[in-house]
């Protein structure tokens, strides 16, 4: 049979460098559940519209169901020459039922399949992710449970600046994957409107109606108009800058894993489950998994420009430089979907080593900021208490120990508003809870932020 695309236009056959140039049928059969799928809704659609038969509807569900269960056995062949999935799958149907299979493309272009076909996927993916973003929230907040009372040291210019909980921690990141998946969702409602009908660019002439394949396919609605609905893949550049500020919040939790396990920190241990070795040095325990994260996030990062980079400039409507549309969404998607399950395993698996986070609270003189507090309680000017603190640590340095550490009677001697009462406040676990102000990282604070996840999780459980 010759190539269906070029069939009666032609009086050349296409060479075999132009079928190897054009063709995309070794990535884009990624999509063949949703071209078999999209394909049945149109074809009963057609039915239902009287366009075909009833039987000719059903012979064509029939054997298209057919080709997916030889691509799902191995038993189909994928030929460069079939330039795409699409025609692959007709030309297969043609030869299962001959010319029935020629009519399913009545009131259909490759313009309108793909789009309806990628944005299945898409569709698909976003319900994955999104399910996979829930399962992170829910361990960290379940670690957070564990570490309400786990001092950490907090870091502003990766320097120890004031005490707070590894739970606190923990729920900066859940705060971060919720908002992923907020965005995810939106994504989703967005863009969950059928493509199917638009044909080339300017809808059809024959009596469609793409309110029923649209509900077949599980769609709110058709599309508003033909020549944006071909021309568009707003829905691919959004699961790309998703999956890209996703991997922002990964890799930056990626990074301090890597810290946090070195020999230098210790405050974490990752899993030898998750961790590898060296080729040389026998002692060694790589965080690689975290690396790769981490490296990872370039890659999609590099998906994302692609395709902003390829539709720039398109003019209305569809371009065969579109085509370049899936290979980077398929690669991000695989990326994500494993990052996520490794990341959260990773997390579940790894040890907390809180005796050593807690001795790290006493390096640094992480509650200075609450001695200039208690002096501007005491009536001194901010400024003047910030010069005060600054004498303290000095203090606390020439003598070796923490500012936590410092007697109380040699804090009074640097300035009469200080009292006995200055040792309770400089108490790391005292400065912690003293910040009780909402989203704070008291021990109060930790657990109404606890409290809101545990709301969010039970209003966010899929069905």
């Amino acid at each position: 049979m010759a190539q269906l695309s070029r069939s009666g236009r032609f009086s050349e056959e296409a060479t075999a460098l132009l079928n190897d140039f054009n063709s995309s049928i070794m990535f884009d059969r990624e999509l063949y559940r949703y071209d078999i799928q999209g394909s049945i809704a149109h074809a009963k659609m057609l039915a239902k519209t009287g366009i075909l038969t009833q039987d000719e509807a059903k012979s064509l569900e029939i054997a298209l169901l057919t080709v997916q269960n030889e691509i799902e056995n191995g038993e189909f062949e994928f030929k460069i020459e079939d330039e795409d999935i699409h025609m692959a799958v007709e030309k297969r149907l043609i030869a299962l039922i001959g010319d029935t299979g020629k009519k399913l493309h009545t009131a259909r272009s490759r313009n309108d399949q793909v789009a309806v076909d990628f944005r299945l996927y898409v569709q698909d993916k976003t319900k994955t992710l999104t399910s996979l973003v829930y399962t992170l929230v829910e361990s960290l907040h379940s670690i957070a449970k564990e570490h309400k009372a786990t001092l950490l040291p907090g870091m502003t210019h990766l320097q120890h600046a004031q005490p707070i909980s590894f739970a606190y921690h923990m729920l900066a990141y859940a705060s971060m994957f919720s908002r992923d998946h907020s965005r995810l969702e939106a994504s989703f409602e967005r863009n969950n409107f059928s493509p199917l009908g638009c044909a080339a660019l300017a809808g059809t002439p024959h009596p469609i109606n793409r309110d029923v394949t649209a509900a077949t396919l599980g769609f709110k609605g058709p599309t508003v108009n033909c020549l944006d609905t071909v021309s568009d893949r707003d829905f691919a550049l959004e699961m790309l800058f998703n999956i890209s500020m996703m991997f922002v919040h990964i890799s930056r939790m990626a990074e301090e894993l890597i810290i946090w396990s070195s020999s230098e920190f210790r405050f974490v241990t990752i899993s030898d489950q998750y961790s590898t070795g060296s080729s040389i040095m026998p002692q060694k325990k790589n965080p690689d998994v975290a690396e790769l994260l981490r490296g990872k996030t370039g890659r999609v990062y590099g998906n994302l420009i692609s395709l902003l980079t390829v539709m720039k400039a398109l003019p209305l409507a569809y371009n065969k430089d579109m085509q370049e549309d899936k290979e980077g969404v398929f690669d991000s998607v695989q990326t994500a979907e494993i990052s996520l399950k490794i990341l959260n395993e990773m997390l579940l698996t790894m040890t907390v080593n809180v005796e050593r986070m807690e001795a790290a609270c006493k390096i640094g003189h992480l509650s200075a900021t609450d001695l200039a507090d208690y002096l501007v309680e005491r009536g001194m000017p901010f400024r003047e208490a910030h010069f005060v603190t600054g004498k303290a640590v000095a203090l606390a340095e020439s003598e070796g120990v923490d500012l936590s550490e410092l007697p109380a009677d040699k804090l009074k001697a640097l300035d009469a508003l200080i009292g006995d009462d200055v040792t309770a406040f400089l108490n790391l676990r005292n400065s912690m809870n003293a910040r009780k102000s909402s989203g704070g990282t008291s021990e109060a604070s930790v657990q109404a932020q606890l409290d809101h996840f545990e709301k969010w999780l039970k209003s966010n459980v899929i069905q």
